[in-house]
């Protein structure tokens, strides 16, 4: 049967229920993005009563060049969890293609050449994944957590845990170089998000996710090719966190063995936060980008305000459980549980 013909109407990235009709006033104001929209301002807001540095032009330069990486991952993260899945591998591949990138490089093969190589071992390692969970059945967890202790092992097998120091300047600029002041990392995610927020919202190609974490069984009676989906999607995970590596590493000089690390909580709780649910059939990329804002928003006033750093976890964490209990509150209040 075709999809076609069966395809069901969604608004928004979310199926469409039988309900009374709403006037456009009421919809705008129930979007999920201008919710989170308005609690960053209010937020940002009260930072700026409470430091005066907040709304320094180098400290919101600096915020958003500190959650560029995260938000290239959360591309891929909030199509996954869309589709239902997940992958916990993406802070391990990040640091392994930036090392394989960097090391590359010190073999003197030119940046041309060493971007594609890194981008492919990322490429691969989201295709492993892929193909373990939808040919193998493999549940994402099992294969994404194992995923991540080998990448990560790896990593630290060919580097013995040292750096990768001195790269050269033509690569180094991909993440140090400015455009009207503005940093290139910034400007590479923001036209990313961009992007992708418009193909998932509008192409009927990643528009298939939604109906796959809606219902997987329907969907593949549809007539969606659910198992190259899922291989597509795990595949793009991989190639947008090797995007992340090379940009983190360019940005910084170097690499690190401890790059990374902790960068799948942070992901995952910044699509959730921005609307997401983890049992699939919701969010949108802009609004995994407004999640990972305000982490970073808050990351950035416990510094401001001088609180111990070690609260961001405490702090991103808690984020996260909040975030999910009122998922499935919500999901309970309409019946969906």
């Amino acid at each position: 049967m075709a999809m076609s013909a069966v395809e069901p109407k969604v608004e928004a990235g979310r199926p469409l229920r039988p309900g009374p009709a709403r006037s456009p006033l009421r919809s705008i104001f129930d979007s999920h993005e201008v919710l989170l929209a308005g609690i960053i301002l209010a937020a940002g807001a009260v930072l700026s009563i409470a430091s005066p540095h907040f709304l320094n032009r180098d400290n919101i330069h600096a915020l958003f060049l500190g959650f560029s990486a995260e938000s290239i991952v959360a591309i891929g993260m909030a199509i996954l969890l869309v589709s239902g899945g997940f992958d916990l591998s993406v802070g391990s591949t990040m640091a392994l293609t930036g090392t394989i990138t960097a090391m590359a490089l010190k073999a003197g093969i030119p940046v041309v050449a060493c971007i594609p190589i890194g981008l492919a071992v990322g490429g691969a390692v989201g295709l492993a994944n892929g193909l373990v969970i939808a040919r193998v059945r493999i549940n994402p967890f099992i294969t994404t957590l194992g995923t991540m202790g080998i990448a990560r092992g790896l990593l630290l097998v060919i580097t013995g845990g040292d750096q990768i120091i001195d790269l050269p300047d033509s690569f180094n600029g991909i993440g140090q170089k400015t455009i009207l002041g503005i940093q290139l990392p910034i400007i590479i995610s923001v036209v990313l998000v961009l992007a992708f927020d418009a193909l998932l919202r509008k192409s009927k190609f990643l528009r298939q996710n939604y109906y796959i974490g809606g219902n997987e069984k329907a969907a593949y009676l549809c007539g969606i090719p659910v198992d190259r989906m899922k291989i597509f999607n795990y595949t793009l995970m991989g190639l947008l966190a090797a995007t992340a590596g090379i940009i983190y590493t360019a940005r910084y000089g170097s690499t690190s063995a401890t790059a990374g690390v902790g960068l799948e909580l942070k992901v995952i709780t910044a699509v959730v936060i921005g609307g997401a649910s983890l049992t699939g059939g919701e969010g949108t990329i802009l609004g995994a980008f407004l999640g990972a804002l305000l982490i970073g928003l808050i990351a950035d006033a416990l510094t401001l305000l001088g609180v111990n750093v070690y609260w961001n976890d405490v702090v991103t964490g808690s984020a996260l459980l909040v975030a999910v209990l009122i998922d499935t509150l919500n999901k309970r209040r309409k019946g969906l549980l």
